[in-house]
């Protein structure tokens, strides 16, 4: 389930991320109140992945599908450079998250963490 989240908190980024272009500046009231609600259920989501996920792999993810999103997005609705240096690396990024995804250890596999408190 965490990864289901951290996959939603991922769009939610890439849909604020985009909606900054829209909201020019913030100073169209509309697009600027769709970036900050997309934001905040961004956040609280990747919030709830970190508590089963490490939460350096869960950023990761987190920020590549961003970053492979609004790549895409930026190519599609901007007619960003479509080059084939910048597809080869938003590719190298899709197999960073895929490599983060299956080298991370299950929740239940994981050795508790020893108290690092002391008195």
């Amino acid at each position: 389930m965490s990864w289901f989240l951290l996959f939603i908190a991922g769009l939610f980024e890439i849909g604020w991320a985009i909606g900054l272009k829209y909201t020019d500046g913030f100073t169209k009231p509309v697009p600027s109140i769709f970036v900050l609600i997309a934001l905040v259920i961004s956040m609280g989501l990747l919030g709830l992945a970190v508590r089963d996920i490490p939460i350096g792999t869960a950023y990761a993810v987190w920020t590549g599908i961003g970053v492979v999103g609004t790549a895409i997005g930026g190519m599609m609705l901007f007619h960003e450079s479509r080059d084939w240096v910048r597809l080869a690396c938003v590719g190298l990024i899709v197999l960073g998250i895929v490599g983060l995804k299956l080298s991370t250890t299950p929740p239940s596999q994981r050795l508790p963490m020893a108290d690092t408190v002391r008195d």
